[in-house]
């Protein structure tokens, strides 16, 4: 049975804010938001939205009814770049990107050839992100087919909106982590056949980086890319100098970092690079020319010494851009810290972002970067009712901080500056409850 045949009509009341696009184009017109409002809920769908006073007249007495007055509530978070093979890693100390690959990630992702291990991963996984507030991920496995399996069977049975894919890696890493390209690519298009499009799960085509697949694999990813028009792709782009420059010496007829994905036809529509921080503009340009995105990963960034985000050139040029946590060399899979690192990342770039735009991109924003707001992110009727509720009196500092504001955009902040998996309450995954502060684990 589909996970929307049959799902009784419920409601949630609370405090309620959605965006309906960008507040760094449109203010205060970006977004509702109501003090006290009742989002209904069919089929796991959201059916209707408005003040709570109008909703109660209008709903059956009988309504199953989530009150959560006092709590904010939000559509989930979507998180554009994560890791799940790194999830044991996290917080291990201090190398740049290539010597944290062959340090930590290599030996960590060489695990997950035991299919024992991955299932198990995968479902501290899915349950970390659900108890952070994050509806939806697109997340990277490892070069082992059984390790996409076990993540998209982990998000199956949670209801979740997943993306992932096997990685494709076929020189410039450990032995035991190199697939070929022919390989590589029969077993992408397996896993697609399985599970591309199955419930909420959809399949990228996920070439590590550059540097660690050759041509041959590059231009087969580009061609299966190309094959399946709902396809994404994802992979890392211009994250540290030293990476870019070894990219420099690996491709050299190529123009940039950013031209070496284009040669081989992995730019476009459903498309998207982590970090995107040593670009010039003409890369930039290029990007949004092609519909391609870009992952803000603040707090692996700030991790690894990597370099600042350049958040406002992207906007500028119309890139669709989301945020990652990029588990593990990003040091939470909280969304609300990550959003407080992005804040202090472009304080230092000499760049300002509001709590209302942060919010965006961590909603409606990281879902328009994966080419889903027609489908989540949002709370307008026939998006599926994925939702977080955030308890401001979390803490008590929170809650003294919180006695103090006068505002909506000032409470919002304080939320992405001193929130983290405490503030969560509860997440909802199409309507009904996937995770609540207080409740039994799952079995």
């Amino acid at each position: 049975m589909s996970t929307t045949d049959a799902l009784p009509l419920r409601a949630v009341r609370g405090e309620i804010l959605h965006f309906l696009s960008d507040p760094a184009e449109h203010g205060a017109a970006a977004w509702q938001h109501f003090g006290d409002g009742i989002l209904a809920i069919r089929d796991g769908c959201v059916a209707e939205l408005g003040p709570a006073q109008d909703m109660l007249a209008k709903l059956p007495s009988d309504i199953a009814l989530d009150d959560h007055r006092g709590k904010l509530v939000l559509p989930g978070f979507v998180d554009t770049h994560i890791h799940y093979a790194q999830t044991d890693i996290i917080a291990s100390h201090g190398e740049q990107l290539l010597a944290w690959l062959e340090k930590y990630t290599f030996p960590a992702e060489a695990r997950f050839a035991d299919p024992v291990h991955a299932a198990a991963t995968a479902d501290f996984f899915c349950d970390e992100l659900l108890r952070n507030g994050t509806t939806t991920a697109m997340a990277f496995a490892t070069v082992h087919a059984a390790s996409a399996e076990a993540l998209f069977a982990a998000a199956l049975r949670r209801r979740m909106r997943l993306i992932t894919g096997k990685v494709l890696m076929d020189r410039n890493c450990p032995e035991e982590l190199r697939d070929t390209a022919q390989a590589g690519d029969a077993e992408s298009r397996a896993l697609i056949a399985r599970w591309h499009g199955r419930e909420r799960l959809l399949y990228a085509v996920t070439p590590r980086f550059a540097g660690t697949s050759t041509r041959g694999q590059m231009q087969r990813a580009g061609r299966l890319f190309a094959e399946h028009p709902d396809l994404h792709l994802q992979s890392h782009l211009a994250e540290n100098r030293g990476e870019v420059e070894w990219i420099a010496r690996l491709y050299p007829e190529a123009r940039s970092y950013l031209d070496v994905y284009d040669r081989f036809g992995q730019l476009g529509e459903r498309s998207i690079y982590a970090h995107c921080i040593w670009l010039d503009r003409a890369d930039r340009e290029r990007m949004a020319a092609t519909g391609s995105a870009m992952s803000f990963c603040p707090s692996s960034n700030l991790f690894l010494g990597s370099g600042l985000f350049d958040l406002a050139q992207a906007r500028a040029l119309g890139v669709r851009v989301g945020i990652g946590t990029d588990v593990g060399a990003g040091t939470s899979f909280s969304m609300l810290q990550t959003l407080g690192d992005a804040y202090k990342v472009l304080q230092l770039a000499g760049q300002r972002l509001s709590a209302a735009s942060a919010f965006h991109l961590a909603t409606l924003g990281g879902a328009r970067s994966l080419y889903l707001d027609g489908r989540i992110g949002n709370f307008l009727p026939g998006r599926e009712a994925d939702f977080v509720v955030l308890d401001p009196q979390a803490t008590p500092l929170m809650a003294r901080r919180m006695a103090g504001c006068a505002s909506l955009d000032e409470r919002l902040f304080v939320l992405m500056m001193l929130g983290d998996d405490r503030a969560v309450a509860a997440t909802h995954v199409m309507g009904e409850p996937a995770w609540r502060r207080g409740a039994p684990p799952p079995d």
